[in-house]
Order: C-alpha cells, then structure tokens, then sequence
C-alpha cells in the first residue's frame, strides 16, 4: 500500500498523518488571486460601473446620501480601506460631508463602541461623516407593509428618510441566504427585529420536523424563498449604488464591485463563485476538512465555516474528520449555549420560537452529527462541550484517522473513498459532470 503524507494546521501548529493513496479522491485548495491596488480599484468601479451610471451622474448637489455600511462583524470586508473614496467622490459630485451619514447595519446586533466604529470606517471618516448605530427595536422604524411572503418591514428612518441610499460591504458565500452583502445591508442589515425574525426562519423547512430549508443553501438563489423576501425589501429602498469587496483566501480585496444594488452585486457573486469553486470528482466515504489554522479555527463557532464544504464532499452517511483547535471554545456564549437539546427536533423547535444565526449555525451542526459521523480534532480541554454538539472528539489528526479505519472495517468498507480539503473555508467544492 502506497502512503501520502499530509500536513494539517491546527492553532499555530501542524499535525500530520500518512494517508493511503490509492483511496485519495481530491485533494482541494483554493485559487491563488492576487491583492488589488484598493484605490484605484475602488475608483474604477464607481467611475466604470456594472448596470449603471458612474456614481457621480446619480447623485446630485441637495441630495441627502445615506451610506448604509455593514457593522463590525464584517470588517473582513475591509471597509475601511475603501470608505473614504466613496466620500471623496461624492465629494466631488457636489454631496458636501453634511449632507452624507453612515448608518452601521447591524441587523439585530448590539451596538459598536467607537473603536469599532473606527475599524469599519477608518478614523478620518468618522471625523468627517456623522454615524448612527441601527437599532432594530428602535420604536421610530418606519413601517413599509408587508412582502408577498408576509414578512412586516419595518426599516431605519434614516434610510429611508434619505434621497439616495449607497450599500457598502464585501461579497462572500452565506449559510443560508446564497451570498452575503447587497440586499442584506437592508434585511436583516437596518430592519426590524420581528422583520429578521420572519424573513430568516425561511431558513427552515415549511412545516415542523422538516428541518433545514434545502433551498436555503450557500451558493443557492434559485427558489430560495429568505434571499426573494431580502430582495423584495430592498427594491423598496431602491438603493442607487453599490460597493463591494471581494477578497481572495489571504484576506486581501482582490477586487471592488460598484454599480446598480442587483445586477453589480449579482455580477460580484458570480467572481465569488469563480474564485472559489474548486472542482470535485465524487462524494467520498472520508472526508479530512481542516481550517486551515488560527485565525480561521479559533473557536468552534469561526471554524463551523468547515462543515457546509464538508458535506458537499461527503456521501450520506459518511465520515468527516474536522481539524480546528478551537482555543476559545466558550464563544460566542449564544453558540455554545444552543446544544442543550436531547433530539433535533427539539431543537428545531426552540430555534423557530427564537431564530438567531448562532442558533440556527448550532442546529445546522447537530443535525450533520445525526446524518454524518462527525469526528473533531481538537485540544483536549474542549472535549466535553465538543460531545454536546454531537462530534467526537480526538487530539489528534491521526487518532481520528485511526478511529475512522475503525468504522469503514464495522461497516466492511474496503474500495473506500476520501476527499481532502487543507483550507476548506476558502473553498467550494462542485460536483462535476460526468455524463
């Protein structure tokens, strides 16, 4: 039997194990895309936009320009980078820094401390533009009706008091609603409380014990019912600009998107996709899906970004290995916290009554550990909370291995398959055609 050894980062250092080759699928990592020049970037798609005319022909001297600006829990965005060349251009197209705001869309998510509010915007922008934090139980939300699904939208009275509304963030691969960025700087971004509450339980499947909505999935906008009813928001707001970062597996923006709020971000969503496809022969009986190391495994939470390419890789019923140290495994509080629950259904249950993403990021979990066998490398230390999450946990890379040679020999699996992926957060694997 011929052997293969991989390395594996886990925390700051490495572990490896010797793999047979013969039973080697593929082996997936990322594109290499390199840094752009932010600036030039950044003025290049406000000045040779997608779907619409140059930023400085939208607006005009009078408007009041509201900069709706993802909050502090996207800042891999890099806003902060590029913030003060949309001003500066507005500057120019005759917008003077009084008559521009920013309202930070913090959906329902607490409000920033001005140290934050300095690492979204940079300290020369909020020296310049006056900022307000959204507040998604503030009682001046304006009321906008109702979507064809029902949803209430009540929405920020800043926003919608404004003339032109501009939607600043970065475009990457959402949980449930496909994409992130574009619409969702509105819903969830500057609504309601009850309006996120009712637009992201679409994220689970029309009736009780249906669990998971399967066309609410990354990469999905097709019939996926959460990002029509983000969509239809936002066309209320009609917002008349966007721009976005894209950002390569470094965390450098590789690219700026800026143009009509739909048809730019649509274009950016498909660069996403392009960046980070990689092409997969098979679903395996084994799947290794690592990190790829701190920062990106720091907690259970941030390193959860590993089991949704994990179960594209993996055939029903399989065995996933997942590599992250998880040194602050107690957060956040909400995530760790949601594994109380002796059943999914449950579980389902609770997070229908109260929908949050930590929450619903848990069930997603518990439910793969009751599809999948869930095997986790980790420090020894977390190893009680990792088993209320439904995983077993191991220390190391090839005890989990020994252990999954293990089960292929209970269920007498010899012609086994297994697919690896160093760096799966930076990635998505497709299934290629055969036919």
């Amino acid at each position: 039997m011929s052997l293969k050894e991989f390395t594996f980062g886990i925390g700051d250092t490495f572990q490896r194990v010797s793999l047979p080759e013969e039973h080697i699928s593929d082996i997936m990592e990322g594109k290499h895309i390199p840094a752009a020049d932010v600036k030039q970037a950044t003025l290049n798609c406000m000045r040779h936009p997608i779907g619409s005319k140059p930023l400085r022909q939208k607006v005009q001297k009078g408007d009041s320009v509201c900069l709706v600006v993802a909050d502090v829990t996207r800042t891999w965005n890099k806003s902060s980078q590029f913030l003060i060349y949309i001003i500066n251009e507005l500057n120019d197209a005759g917008i003077p820094d009084s008559d521009i705001c920013i309202v930070f869309a913090q959906g329902s998510h607490r409000a920033q401390t001005p140290e934050e509010d300095e690492r979204v915007c940079g300290a020369e922008v909020l020296q310049r533009i006056k900022t307000y934090q959204h507040n998604c139980q503030d009682p001046t939300l304006v009321n906008l009706g109702k979507t064809k699904l029902g949803t209430p939208l009540k929405i920020n009275k800043h926003v919608v008091d404004a003339d032109k509304v501009i939607l600043i963030d970065g475009i990457t691969i959402h949980l449930f609603a496909g994409y992130g960025g574009g619409r969702k700087l509105i819903l969830p971004g500057v609504s309601g409380y009850e309006t996120i509450q009712r637009n992201h339980c679409h994220a689970l499947a029309e009736t009780i014990g249906g669990g998971v909505n399967p066309h609410t999935r990354a990469t999905v906008l097709d019939h996926n019912p959460l990002h029509d009813d983000m969509i239809e928001a936002c066309r209320m707001i009609n917002p008349c600009f966007l721009v976005h970062s894209v950002i390569n597996a470094d965390g450098e923006i590789c690219r700026m998107i800026g143009g009509d709020w739909h048809d730019a971000w649509l274009e950016g969503t498909r660069e996403v996709f392009t960046i980070q496809e990689v092409p997969m022969k098979q679903k395996t009986d084994v799947v290794f899906a690592c990190a790829g190391g701190y920062p990106n495994d720091v907690s259970l939470y941030q390193g959860s970004k590993c089991y949704d390419p994990a179960e594209m890789a993996v055939k029903d019923g399989g065995i996933v290995i997942a590599i992250m140290e998880a040194r602050d495994i107690k957060e956040p509080p909400a995530y760790m916290g949601s594994f109380t629950y002796s059943s999914t259904e449950e579980m389902e249950k609770a997070l229908r009554a109260k929908f949050t993403i930590p929450f619903f990021v848990a069930y997603k979990l518990f439910c793969f550990c009751h599809r999948c066998t869930v095997i986790l490398v980790t420090r020894p230390e977390n190893f009680a909370d990792i088993r209320r999450t439904g995983q077993i946990p191991v220390a190391t890379v090839q005890e989990a291995w020994d252990l999954a040679q293990q089960k292929l020999k209970e269920q007498e699996k010899t012609e086994y398959t297994i697919n690896i992926m160093p760096h799966c957060t930076k990635i998505v694997p497709i299934l290629q055609d055969h036919s």
